[in-house]
């Protein structure tokens, strides 16, 4: 989650102004210009313009361009600039949760036992391929060393791990709601989303469930070897 960009979408709307041209351009099912906004809200042109190029400078908002006319050629006039809703999505959570990716995980894990896995070995599966896709990603690990490379993709994900004596702990949890309610199955889903981001990282790092309170149910074991490196968190 990228904290800062994210926020500073969202603080955007914080104006009442932005919000109420916000809303109306989501709310119309196609395009619309800055007169046809301004009208409908009742607001100054120019107040309008600023507002709504605010809103895409930020991400909320896409423009383009078009004749509003339909027609073509000399005298059609010029193009109008048009704003639509952005494709992008923002959420911000604090703590960090990261309830799309248990979604994600537990659908492909859904996949699986249509195929006829059963559901323990499935959502083991898929937790531990969508954490090895996610470790594999990680470039600095020849820079960093394994240890501090697998940390930062925790860190990345939420977890705000830090390494102490050979044991990372992780301060947060990611699927916190989730693993309220449905202790066993996001915390086994959990062990094995951690040991998928070890492994793909090339980390000797065994994660295993030792709940603790304050703490995420995850700890990563380091191997005999391993050098603890730099904890994200120092």
């Amino acid at each position: 989650m990228d904290l800062q960009a994210q926020a500073a979408g969202i603080g955007a709307l914080a104006d009442e102004t932005r919000r109420a041209l916000y809303e109306y351009v989501v709310s119309r099912p196609e395009p619309v210009g800055r007169e046809e906004t301004a009208a409908a809200l009742g607001l100054a042109q120019h107040n309008v313009n600023f507002h709504l190029d605010r809103l895409v400078d930020e991400g909320l908002l896409e423009t383009e361009f078009r004749r509003l006319s339909g027609r073509s050629g000399p005298g059609a006039g010029r193009p109008s600039k048009l704003y639509r809703r952005a494709d992008r999505e923002f959420a911000v959570s604090l703590p960090a949760r990261r309830y799309d990716l248990a979604g994600g995980i537990l659908a492909a894990a859904v996949e699986l036992v249509a195929d006829g896995m059963e559901l323990p070995r499935a959502l083991r599966q898929a937790a531990h391929a969508e954490g090895l896709s996610a470790g594999r990603a990680s470039t600095r690990a020849a820079e960093e060393g394994p240890l501090t490379a697998t940390t930062r993709v925790l860190a990345d994900h939420g977890y705000a791990p830090h390494v102490v004596d050979d044991v990372v702990s992780m301060s947060n949890c990611p699927f916190d709601a989730l693993a309220q309610k449905h202790t066993a199955l996001v915390c086994g889903l959990n062990q094995a989303f951690v040991q998928g981001i070890a492994d793909g990282v090339g980390c000797g790092v065994t994660a295993c469930l030792e709940p603790e309170p304050g703490l995420c149910c995850v700890k990563g074991r380091v191997s005999p070897g391993i050098s603890p490196g730099i904890s994200p968190a120092s």
